[in-house]
């Protein structure tokens, strides 16, 4: 039976299909040594080749489903070449695995890794239901206002963001639930509103909750991932 291509790279465990879609952009997937389009579907027999390395299907593979508690200084990319401080590098999982989502460079937290495509789509498209959750240190003393505004909506990126859940921790610490993942969404809204960001940590991503030591992985258990999903099963019913 023919799978589309995006769907064939992230049911081996090489990418998600959203990475695979720019890998195919980018020309760097070959179908029987020709570059495809995206939607290009693949049949049995084809030879599938990412950056020049044959990609195969092998029996069925064991989903991984990890949590890391990713260090200040990590990038969540899976491109070892190109940025030394990886990922990929600083767990050495022994299989192949890729994140779910990214925090960028100077933020800490919780982040999910896996080898199924399949859960990463479900994650990336859920609109509700899909809370992240952070605590975050400013350079100066916040306030009832900044509270107020940063729960209404904050003007970035040429759009408003949507409604969030924001408590006053401290003098300059606050908490914040956002379903929205609007590129480094939380320095931008703080940017706006004059202030900018010293520390940002996710503790949390929908039911799964921060309980490791910084630098530190685990396996999700199999309690957590069925309540995610039923979480993203009731989102993908909604849209």
């Amino acid at each position: 039976m023919a799978t589309r291509i995006n769907k064939y790279l992230s049911e081996v465990g090489y990418c998600s299909r959203r990475e695979a879609d720019k890998l195919i952009e980018e020309g760097k997937v070959t179908i029987n040594g020709e570059i495809p389009e995206i939607g290009t579907k693949v049949n049995e027999g084809d030879q599938v080749e990412v950056k020049g390395q044959r990609i195969e299907k092998t029996k069925k593979q064991k989903n991984i489903y990890l949590a890391f508690n990713k260090p200040v200084g990590i990038v969540c990319t899976t491109d070892r070449r190109i940025e030394p401080d990886n990922i990929i590098d600083f767990i050495k999982y022994p299989k192949r695995i890729f994140p779910i989502g990214r925090l960028d460079k100077p933020s800490e937290g919780l982040i999910f890794l896996t080898n199924d495509g399949d859960i990463v789509n479900k994650i990336l498209r859920a609109r509700n239901n899909h809370e992240k959750e952070y605590i975050v240190s400013v350079n100066r003393r916040i306030n009832s206002d900044f509270i107020q505004r940063m729960s209404n909506g904050v003007e970035i990126l040429d759009t408003i963001t949507k409604n969030c859940f924001v408590k006053q921790l401290g003098p300059k610490k606050f908490k914040i639930i956002l379903t929205q993942g609007l590129n480094r969404q939380i320095r931008r809204m703080c940017e706006s509103l004059g202030y900018r960001v010293r520390s940002l940590k996710r503790i949390r991503i929908m039911n799964i909750k921060l309980d490791l030591p910084t630098g530190k992985y685990r396996e999700l258990t199999k309690e957590e991932l069925s309540e995610l999903n039923d979480l993203l099963d009731n989102s993908s019913k909604i849209y």
